[in-house]
């Protein structure tokens, strides 16, 4: 079943992906930075989703007080706590 989140405090607008057997798939992060978000959506396909929010939680982008992987965290988070 495909999961989606309303990011806030970045420039993405939306954060989509599956879990299937706790592993990500299929992340998708639309708008922000396009080249980053991409890449970070590779080197998460397929990984357990608790190494996934230790490895992303917390990164701050400039002086925001979050980012997009850390909203990719967020969003993961959420998804454990209705599933």
């Amino acid at each position: 079943m495909r999961s989606s989140y309303v990011p806030s405090g970045v420039c993405s607008t939306l954060i989509e992906f599956d879990v299937e057997d706790n592993k990500i798939h299929n992340l998708v992060v639309t708008n922000g930075c396009n080249g980053n978000l991409k890449g970070i959506s590779k080197l998460v396909e397929n990984r357990d989703i608790d190494e996934v929010i230790n490895l992303l939680e917390g990164i701050k982008c400039g002086f925001k007080n979050t980012s997009c992987p850390d909203q990719i965290a967020k969003a993961l988070k959420e998804y454990k706590e209705k599933n």
